[in-house]
């Protein structure tokens, strides 16, 4: 990574040192080790709870000792994507960091600074000695990205704060004070195997370079989602020609949009030119559809090796139509806020499992979010009984709380006049349609004060995945200020 244009220098320091650690959620072994030492190294009181969630806390420089502990707070897991002609392990490799004009970006994977520049920021308090503040704990929570399952553990007393800054919202010169909750649905479509007929010819469908995003940040860009334009494809065309589906693959993580997804089939020798016109003709009006969304989008139809055994025509149908007709998108705009996101759904996922009991099913993953408790459990009906129409077990998670805003917080009052001071401009203050942490540490600690911020990042969730290099200043400033403030 090019550090000579980097500043703050300690803090893209920092995040190099993170791109060295494989981090993939529930598998952040080695960063919590990281962290634990590096508190011991300098000195600091250091703790590690059962899940892996580790505080850090710095005492107050002399004479600030009487003011409010603040907790800044950051999640050290990355969602791990990439391209499909990417070589890359995430659970070994580290992230490949370049400068693209004023980005940061990853070579053809994820960044990882949805979360790693909070954690590096933390890192760089944690360490520089010219701030006056009062007392500080540095909150580093394990696997965000998947469960929230970290904060979900916390106990009663790790932090002692009052206050928290989570750093972990993607738009400098904003400032959020409450997201959404969510809710995961997935549902199980068990099938049979039969063979496919011996005159019968095999080609994959594949639609991939897709943007993709962040199901929640991104949810109302309009961008398309993989699985739903495939499966709108197979639905056509099983209505046209005798089809038997051998394999289905798309998507991959709860919280983003799928960017590529892949059908096997077989069907009789004699329609497969007709089908290629079919998907010519299909991925013509899908690319208008999307032209400004989705300049890439790329359409491929192979040959494949003859395909032995196929799902059960009538089992196939049942998974191409549930998945056809699962809601995805937003579902409903805010009453309150202007812009704002309320509800909506994200079908993030189709696999081909076996399960613990030896039976082969599609596994389909959604994700529902809403800042609005009622209308969250009233899409998750909706989507369980869309899976039950189609045959699905079906299992709901028990979701996490949603974080109400609080225009009247002290913090928020803080960190809007200090912004001013710096830039001499006021900042956004809005509510967020993606889920943070936040929902939960206010649940748990219910007097707590809290507010979201951090730089500017784009694409996250995907390869696109890039920060805005200028932002890591302007944030850092402000957090300086918040921290040097005298509350």
């Amino acid at each position: 990574m090019e550090k000579i244009s980097l500043k703050p220098a300690k803090i893209f320091e920092f995040f190099e040192e993170i791109c060295q650690i494989p981090r993939p959620s529930k598998r952040e072994e080695r960063i919590v080790e990281y962290l634990v030492d590096f508190g011991h190294r300098h000195g600091l009181e250091t703790q590690k709870d059962q899940a892996g969630n580790v505080i850090i806390r710095k005492p107050a420089t002399p004479g600030r000792e009487g003011q409010p502990t603040l907790v800044l707070q950051s999640h050290v897991d990355m969602v791990c994507e990439k391209n499909a002609d990417t070589q890359h392990d995430f659970l070994r490799d580290p992230i490949e960091t370049y400068v693209d004009g004023e980005w940061l970006r990853a070579k053809g994977t994820t960044l990882g600074a949805d979360n790693g520049i909070g954690v590096a920021t933390e890192l760089a308090v944690l360490t520089d000695d010219t701030l006056q503040h009062g007392p500080i704990e540095c909150l580093f929570t394990v696997d965000e990205e998947t469960g929230l399952t970290g904060a979900f553990a916390l106990k009663p007393g790790f932090i002692r704060g009052s206050i928290l800054l989570n750093l972990d919202s993607e738009d400098e010169g904003e400032i959020f004070i409450g997201c959404a909750g969510g809710v995961d649905v997935v549902g199980d479509i068990y099938y049979n195997k039969v063979s496919v007929p011996a005159d019968y010819f095999t080609v994959s469908v594949t639609v991939k370079s897709l943007q993709g995003g962040h199901s929640g940040d991104d949810i109302h860009r309009g961008r398309a989602n993989a699985v739903k334009l495939l499966t709108r494809f197979l639905s056509l065309a099983m209505k046209r020609y005798d089809i038997r589906l051998c394999h289905i693959d798309g998507g991959n993580l709860r919280n983003a949009i799928a960017r590529e997804a892949t059908a096997v089939i077989a069907l009789p020798e004699r329609d497969k030119h007709a089908l290629r016109t079919d998907l010519n003709v299909f991925a013509s009006e899908v690319e208008e559809e999307y032209s400004v969304t989705e300049k890439k989008m790329q359409w491929i139809m192979e040959s494949e090796k003859a395909a032995d055994s196929a799902i059960a025509p009538a089992d196939a149908r049942r998974i191409v139509q549930t998945l056809y007709a699962l809601p995805h998108g937003v579902f409903a705009m805010s009453q309150d806020i202007e812009g704002l996101v309320e509800t909506s759904s994200n079908v993030a996922s189709a696999k081909m499992i076996t399960t613990d009991d030896g039976r082969a099913a599609v596994r389909i993953a959604t994700s529902v979010r809403s800042s609005i408790l009622s209308a969250r459990q009233n899409l998750a009906q909706m989507t369980e009984t869309v899976f039950e129409l189609g045959g699905a077990e079906v299992h709901t998670s028990d979701g996490y709380p949603g974080w109400k805003p609080n225009p009247q917080s002290p913090i928020l009052d803080v960190a809007v006049k200090t912004y001013q001071e710096l830039f001499g401009q006021t900042p956004a203050v809005k509510a967020i349609h993606a889920g943070l942490e936040c929902g939960l540490f206010l649940d748990k600690n219910p007097g707590l004060d809290m507010i979201s911020f951090g730089p500017t990042l784009r694409g996250v969730h995907s390869p696109d995945e890039r920060m805005h290099i200028p932002s890591v200043d302007r944030f850092w400033r402000h957090l300086v200020a918040i921290l040097e403030y005298k509350f």
